[in-house]
């Protein structure tokens, strides 16, 4: 099987779990979005994704996402590919890198401190709106990323001195484990502070989106709520450079 065509049917899979999450949770049919997690492997493979359907690929890094972008159009230009991509930054961003993504994401997944914020609402482009996650760090681990539950109104609140952002909602990573059933109380709680926060009218946000959920625990992730997953092993199988 050629690797395109082993593409297309890792997809094929994937959606169709997706697809029977859904149904077990009583959601409508494509209430979740699939973010295909690319960092790490070939503009090739976000071509053949792109041809075999899939459309959001998702980066951690900012200076891969902006060099891939660019290989990726080249490709799919010369492949006669109609479909565009739809980038979505998902690692942890530093303020200096954040030139690199503003306003070229669709969505940046990441955002956790007032003066990430700051940065980013500056290198937007005039004219454009930005949309964001907050990252949640739910699970109070020292070692990630990610705003506490408890300082989350602040952070919300700041949106408002930042015109050129909006927050759509939040993401989360769960204490890492090989049990999916263990990341189910983190999801739910991410889940009851949108819905909590989602009460409190703020300017610059707009809480619908709940970034939670990867190949080993997607299943989970949709019945507690996701609204988009990141997936990456399944889909692309091990990375490798690139």
């Amino acid at each position: 099987m050629s690797r395109a065509a082993s593409l297309a049917a890792n997809l094929a899979a994937v959606c169709d779990r997706v697809a029977r999450a859904e149904a077990r949770a009583g959601r409508a049919a494509g209430s979740v979005k699939l973010v295909a997690v690319s960092k790490k492997m070939p503009a090739a493979d976000v071509v053949a994704m792109l041809a075999a359907g899939q459309t959001a690929f998702g980066e951690n890094y900012a200076q891969e996402l902006r060099d891939k972008r660019l290989d990726v159009e080249s490709l799919r230009l010369a492949a006669a590919v109609t479909a565009s991509p739809a980038w979505h930054f998902i690692g942890p961003l530093q303020t200096n890198k954040a030139k690199y993504v503003a306003g070229l994401a669709a969505c940046l997944h990441s955002l956790d401190t007032s003066d990430l914020l700051d940065e980013v609402n500056r290198r937007v482009p005039e004219g454009q709106v930005q949309s964001c996650l907050v990252q949640v760090n739910v699970a109070h681990e020292p070692q990630k990323r990610g705003v506490l539950p408890e300082a989350l109104p602040g952070l919300l609140a700041h949106f408002a001195h930042c015109p050129r952002l909006r927050c759509d909602g939040f993401m989360l990573i769960p204490p890492a484990s090989d049990d999916a059933e263990t990341a189910r109380p983190h999801f739910r709680a991410l889940r009851t502070l949108l819905e909590r926060e989602a009460s409190v009218p703020r300017p610059g946000v707009q809480l619908r989106e709940l970034s939670m959920g990867m190949s080993h625990d997607l299943d989970v992730a949709i019945e507690e709520g996701a609204t988009f997953v990141r997936v990456g092993t399944a889909l692309f199988g091990p990375r490798t450079s690139i």
